[in-house]
């Protein structure tokens, strides 16, 4: 079950169906199931609270992600909406296509991808990237 929340902002994300079958197509694809994540969408002084409450981090971030159980996925995880659409601007990219990219970087977190080295880095973002292909096949195969 993947549940779709809005924390201090305005509810924006259209196609909630599609957006629930791509993520559970990007857990699929690396042989993982979702058992339930909660996406918390928020504005940067929602997360910048939980990110100094539980991480002790005084600082404004575009995603947290809590995960409870591996396999099948348990988790939540809060996305700033003011902080992906600064990104959006900063990487000139659409808003909808940064909400995803932070959207699935959430899920490869707990997938097992990790992003501290400048290697690591690189393979989240060629995995960020085959995730945002996959969005273009769900919404082909949804449309046909």
């Amino acid at each position: 079950m993947i549940n779709f929340y809005f924390e201090g902002v305005s509810s924006f994300l259209k196609e909630r169906i599609r957006h629930k079958a791509w993520l559970i197509e990007v857990a699929n694809s690396y042989g993982k199931q979702i058992q339930n994540i909660n996406y918390i969408f928020c504005n940067d002084e929602y997360l910048l609270s939980i990110n100094q409450e539980y991480l002790k981090h005084d600082d404004y971030t575009d995603i947290i992600t809590f995960g409870y159980e591996s396999n099948p996925i348990v988790a939540d995880i809060y996305i700033s909406k003011e902080r992906t659409d600064e990104n959006a601007k900063k990487y000139e990219v659409s808003s909808d296509i940064e909400l995803k990219r932070v959207m699935a970087h959430g899920l490869l977190h707990l997938i097992g991808y990790k992003d501290k080295s400048t290697e690591e880095k690189e393979e989240m973002r060629k995995m960020e990237n085959q995730a945002l292909n996959l969005w273009e096949k769900i919404t082909l195969r949804t449309e046909s």
